[in-house]
Order: structure tokens, then sequence, then C-alpha cells
């Protein structure tokens, strides 16, 4: 009986060693925060992954250095996330391209060609990695606002018209810096600031920006509302690859939300709605410190995302 109960205990022991030693594959998605190809690594804020882990930030080996190739801060990435007890990496790695809601794409990309031929200048798009153009538009108190002066300070811009309807677009960007602005409330206007400009300045004067501030709590030390004249705020907008035309009484527009880091280069470009406020948050924080200290060597551990 005790020689029974004994090989019983051996072999419940053995088989719980073998299934931490089997391999887990699991289909994951995030936004890459900051890449490091001579070391093979990734830091990548990941969404939350069904009956394995929360929402974190981590920083992966990638065994195949290829894969990094085209992938940057900003960027939305799926990949294949495979753990055992022992290590951590991901593999398969397929940048994750956003789906235009447009509902003529063709049509825009024409829009914006022929943009380009009636005024060159509007043509000039600049990459990651490029010095911003300082630019000055007006904030929602008719104060002069200049790029140039938050140099050595990080800035994030977004673009709205404070008439949008949709929950999934002006909204829900609007709603991200106002997370950004209570998660990093003792950093704004020192470390961050957050730019919004309308792309409709014709209706949103300053007072309409001031109002529409109010609806999200903007505090003006760190997050300013800017319009200005057409031209001007027709120039910005193409400078960041921004699309956008009236259609039957709303604006038809791209989405896009720009980091520029302390020197005043375009740190990342984020396309789309896709990312959540908490990634963009940590995308944020890892230009602000320079890096992270989340970091997974073995199995991931439970990391939480700062207060919203």
């Amino acid at each position: 009986m005790k020689r029974s109960l004994l090989l019983l205990t051996v072999l419940m022991v053995f088989s719980s060693r073998a299934w931490t030693r089997q391999t887990q594959n699991h289909d994951a998605r995030g936004l890459v925060l900051k890449v490091d190809p001579s070391h093979r690594t990734v830091l990548v804020s990941c969404d939350r992954i069904p009956d394995y882990m929360d929402a974190m930030v981590m920083s992966f080996d990638v065994r195949n250095v290829k894969e990094l190739e085209g992938v940057g801060p900003g960027t939305m990435i799926d990949f294949s996330l495979v753990a055992n007890s022992e290590s951590v990496h991901i593999e398969n790695i397929r940048i994750h391209r956003y789906q235009s809601v447009e509902p003529d794409p063709l049509g825009a990309r024409r829009l914006k060609l022929m943009s380009g031929i009636a005024d060159p200048s509007l043509a000039a798009q600049i990459k990651v990695g490029d010095r911003v153009p300082d630019f000055t538009l007006i904030d929602q108190n008719r104060q002069p606002v200049s790029l140039s002066q938050f140099k050595g300070t990080v800035v994030a811009i977004t673009f709205t018209y404070t008439h949008c309807v949709l929950p999934n677009f002006c909204f829900r960007i609007s709603n991200n810096f106002r997370r950004l602005q209570n998660r990093f409330a003792s950093q704004m206007g020192k470390d961050l600031v957050l730019l919004t400009i309308t792309f409709d300045p014709a209706h949103d004067t300053p007072e309409e920006m001031a109002k529409y501030g109010k609806t999200w709590n903007v505090n003006p030390k760190g997050w300013r509302l800017l319009s200005g004249s057409v031209p001007d705020v027709e120039k910005i907008c193409h400078t960041f690859g921004l699309s956008f035309w009236p259609d039957e009484g709303v604006m038809v527009h791209s989405l896009h939300t720009i980091l520029v880091d302390r020197n005043g280069n375009l740190s990342a470009d984020i396309e789309g709605n896709e990312y959540n406020a908490d990634q963009l948050g940590d995308l944020v924080q890892t230009l602000m410190v320079g890096t992270m200290v989340r970091t997974a060597h073995g199995p991931p551990q439970r990391v939480m995302h700062g207060p919203s």
C-alpha cells in the first residue's frame, strides 16, 4: 500500500513537471513601445490574452531579427507568444494595418494626391525620425501656441472636429487624451503636453474649442485645443498625413495620433483607433523616461497599467 502511494506521488510530480515544460502558443496583439534589434527584443503593451494573462507591458525576445523590419514605436502588431516555464519569446510578427472606414478609400487617395498637385507643400508628409516643422496656432484661450515652445517636453498631438457624433472616432480619441491627462496629472505641462487640433477651423473657433474643452475637463496648463486659419490648419494636417473632407453635413477623415519626442522629432504616428488609452499611456511613459522596467524573462507576471 505504501509503495503504491509512493509510486502515485512520484508519477504526479513527474506529470506536473512535464506539464510545466510544455510549450504554450497564444495569438496576441499589442502596441509596440520600443524596438532593440541589436539585442533582438521588443517592448510591447499587450492586449489581454483570455485565460492566460491580463493586459500588461512586456519585453519579449525575438529570435528572428528580420521579423522586426518595419516595426517601430506606435506600430500595432499581431504575433504568436511562445512560452514555457523557462522562457518566453514571440514569433510570426505581423504589422496590424489599420483598415480605414472611409466610404471611398480610393477617392480619398485621389483627393490627397490632387491636393498635393495643387499645392506641393501639402504633399510633404514627414516620417518617423524626422524633425517636426514648427507651427503656430491659437488655443482655446486665444493665446498663440507654437510647437517649438515645448522643446524638452514630450508632445502628443491628435485631430478632431467638435461636432463629430461617432463614438468610436473623435469621441474615443478625445477620451484617450482625457485619460492621459489623468494618468500623468503631476507631469502635465512639464514633461507632457497634449495638443488637439481641429481640422474644421471655420466652425471650431477658439470659443467653440473652449466649450469642447469643458466636456473633457481639459486643464489648459497641459492640454491645448488649437484652431487657426484654414490654410495653416490644412498645412499642419497634411504634414502629418491627415485626410479630411466634408460629406453631407459631416467630416469624413482619417485618424492619426502623433508623438513628438523631447528633441522635437517625430517618434510615432499611430493610425486609426484600435489602440487603447492604456497603451497610448505606456508609449508616452516610455518616451518620457527613455525605457520601462517591466520585463518578462520567464512566465509572465501580472502588471497593472497606470490609473485612468
